[in-house]
């Protein structure tokens, strides 16, 4: 399976995201990267349901929804109805876990579940087979343009071997600090999809560093 790109819009330009979206779109990526943060769970607010069915209007390829959000289960079934592909929902937010990846299923989204740098992988050993995408956080969540964590690699191959023992086809996706210099490295570990914000964004031509990013991984 050809790996994935998926360009965080949390990077883009907020006054012509429009724009933004187009040149997604028409780029190489797979998916747009949508992160929903409520000054809560993490320390930053980025935007809400207004902006994802902005988003959603002009997107002609899947949206990858990220709520960094406490107690996600209250909107489901809104971001459902608002075009999300796949919507991830934080370990560390969810009491009822299974019960939640379940209602996002019924609501016919693939379910992801995000991990914070300090949670281990071994939590997921009971509910691995329910999920479609683990996204291991590869920086603390609540701001772009931070460090990779280099712990991260051992994250993966922990995760690719719980995926293999349990004989499932979810995907990892990396989110965080992700660019030309550790994006092969990831892929060889196990990881399936990149997230990218400030490297595509803030670079001098996004769609060629989306390009280049998706030939050093396929």
């Amino acid at each position: 399976m050809s790996k994935k790109i998926a360009p965080s819009l949390l990077a883009a330009d907020f006054g012509n995201l429009q724009k933004d979206v187009e040149m997604v779109n028409n780029s190489d990526a797979d998916w747009h990267h949508i992160d929903v943060m409520d000054g809560v769970f993490v320390p930053n607010i980025s935007y809400g349901m207004p902006v994802v069915k902005s988003i959603a209007k002009h997107a002609t390829k899947p949206l990858d929804v990220h709520l960094m959000i406490i107690d996600p289960d209250r909107y489901i079934k809104t971001f459902a109805e608002l075009g999300a592909s796949v919507l991830s929902v934080h370990y560390e937010a969810c009491t009822h876990l299974h019960r939640t990846l379940q209602a996002i299923k019924t609501e016919g989204m693939k379910a992801g579940v995000a991990l914070n740098p300090h949670t281990s992988i071994t939590l997921l050993e009971d509910t691995i087979q329910d999920i479609d995408v683990v996204c291991l956080m590869s920086v603390n969540p609540g701001f772009g343009g931070q460090s990779f964590i280099e712990n991260t690699y051992q994250k993966i191959t922990d995760l690719k071997q719980l995926i293999k023992k349990k004989n499932t086809n979810t995907l990892i996706e990396i989110d965080g600090g992700v660019n030309s210099s550790n994006a092969k490295k990831l892929v060889d570990t196990g990881a399936d999809v990149l997230v990218a914000g400030s490297f595509v964004f803030k670079s001098e031509n996004p769609t060629a560093t989306i390009k280049d990013l998706k030939q050093t991984i396929n």
